[in-house]
């Protein structure tokens, strides 16, 4: 239970720290250049590669809003395969994994 509690703790510190790159982004994509893409102007460049930042910066967002939400069912640490507790050292380095890591090998090896 401890273990769920710091995790869950880091994952809204992380949350947090999505919301505020997710803003910074937002605001820096508000002016977009004259150039179109790949006209080689740094600016262009630039306001492309927040744009790809600010997609990555949501999906991650979300899935840590699941993974919380999760928590608060009380279904946050447990694989959702096979019903079993998710090992304390996988939530350490993927806090918003929804499997263990012998199902998550078993759908690996399905594709």
């Amino acid at each position: 239970e401890n273990i769920v509690r710091e995790e869950t703790r880091a994952l809204q510190e992380e949350l947090d720290r999505q919301r505020e790159q997710i803003a910074k982004l937002e605001l820096a994509l508000e002016e977009r250049p004259d150039n179109g893409p790949g006209q080689g102007d740094p600016a262009a460049t630039r306001w492309e590669i927040n744009l790809a930042l600010l997609e990555q910066s949501r999906k991650r967002a979300n899935e840590i809003e699941q993974a919380l939400s999760r928590a608060k069912r009380g279904e946050y640490g447990i694989c959702r395969e096979c019903g079993e507790p998710i090992h304390p050292d996988r939530l350490e380095v993927l806090p918003s994994t929804k499997l263990c890591i012998r199902c998550a090998r078993a759908g690996a090896r399905v594709r």
